[in-house]
C-alpha cells in the first residue's frame, strides 16, 4: 500500500508536448492509503505505474474539465488498467460530458473490448466504470471528505476545484482558472494548494511558436493565472505549501524551471513556493 503522498504526474499547460519536455496535466493523490488520480492529460498511466501504483488498485478518477490535457488518457488510462487486471468497479467523477466522452471511447474500441472479453475471459469493461457528475459543494467519495468549486476557466463554464481533507491533512487543486478570489476561503488553510500558474515574460514568446498568436495569448490572459496571482491566492488563503504545477510556458528556451523558480522568489521572498517538475513526490507531513 502507497503512503499518504502527493505525486505531479504531469506539470506542463496545455495540450502539445515536446522532446524533453514535461507531460500535460495529471496527479496521483494517495490520501489514508486510498489512491485519487485527479486528471488525466497524457502520459498519465505510465506516471502512474512509475509512481508504484498497481493499475488493478484504481478506484477513483476526478476530471476537473474536459480540456484535452486534462482528459485525453482517461480512456486509455481505464482500458489498461482492466487488461492488467482491473476487476473491481472505478468511479469516474467528471463535469458534464464526461459520461459522453467514456462512452464514446468503449464504442471506439468496441472491437478491441468485445474480443478480449470472449477470447481472454475478462469482464465487460463497461461494467466496472461508474460516471458521476460534478457539481458545486460537497462529493461523495469514499476515504476521505472532498469538495468542489467552479472556478473561472472562459470559455469553459464546468471547471472546477478542488479539495480533499481527512484528519490532519488537506489538499486543494485550483483547476485551470484565471484568478479567482473565491479560490481564498476554499483552500483555507490547505496543507498544499496546487495552483495553476502562468509566466508573463514567457507568454509572448509561447504565442509566437504558433499561427494563431493573438486568439492564444487572448485565451491565456482571460483564463490563466499569472504566478504573481497565484502566489496572492496561497498567502491570503493561508495555505502551508503552494506547488505551482499546469506551468505555461514551461518547457521554451529561456523559461525552464530555473526562471521559474526566481519568479517565485522574487513574487514571495523566502516562501513556502514549490514549482512543480514531473514526477515530483510530496509526502505527508513533509
Amino acid at each position: 500500500m502507497l503512503s499518504d503522498r502527493l505525486v505531479l504526474l504531469g506539470t506542463k499547460g496545455g495540450p502539445a508536448i515536446r522532446a524533453g519536455g514535461p507531460n500535460p496535466t495529471s496527479h496521483l493523490l494517495v490520501m489514508e492509503g486510498r489512491p485519487y488520480v485527479i486528471d488525466c492529460g497524457l502520459g498519465v498511466t505510465r506516471g502512474l505505474v512509475e509512481a508504484g501504483l498497481d493499475l488493478a488498485d484504481l478506484g477513483t478518477i476526478l476530471i476537473t474539465h474536459l480540456h484535452s490535457d486534462h482528459v485525453l488518457e482517461l480512456g486509455a488510462l481505464l482500458h489498461t488498467a482492466w487488461t492488467t487486471g482491473l476487476k473491481s468497479p472505478v468511479k469516474i467523477w467528471g463535469p458534464p460530458g464526461i459520461r459522453d466522452y467514456w462512452d464514446s471511447f468503449c464504442a471506439a474500441m468496441r472491437f478491441d473490448i468485445d474480443l478480449r472479453i470472449a477470447d481472454e475471459g475478462r469482464p465487460p469493461l463497461t461494467d466496472l466504470v461508474q460516471c458521476r457528475q460534478i457539481a458545486e459543494g460537497a462529493l461523495d467519495l469514499e476515504g476521505c471528505t472532498a469538495f468542489a468549486l467552479r472556478v473561472a476557466h472562459p470559455p469553459v463554464t464546468d471547471c472546477f476545484a478542488l479539495r480533499f481533507e481527512v484528519p490532519g491533512w488537506s489538499v486543494v487543486f485550483s483547476a485551470d482558472t484565471a484568478p479567482f478570489p473565491p479560490l481564498i476561503e476554499f483552500a483555507r488553510g490547505a496543507d498544499i494548494l496546487v495552483h495553476e500558474a502562468m509566466l508573463m515574460a514567457g507568454v509572448d514568446a509561447l504565442c509566437a511558436r504558433v499561427g494563431n498568436a493573438g486568439r492564444l495569448k487572448a485565451h491565456l490572459l482571460a483564463s490563466h493565472t499569472p504566478i504573481e496571482d497565484a502566489i496572492h491566492i496561497a498567502q491570503e488563503a493561508g495555505a502551508r505549501q503552494l506547488v505551482l504545477n499546469h506551468l505555461v510556458p514551461c518547457d521554451l528556451p529561456g523559461f525552464g524551471l530555473a526562471e521559474w523558480q526566481a519568479a517565485a522568489q522574487a513574487a514571495w521572498p523566502g516562501g513556502p513556493v514549490t514549482v512543480g517538475t514531473d514526477g515530483m513526490v510530496m509526502e505527508r507531513g513533509s
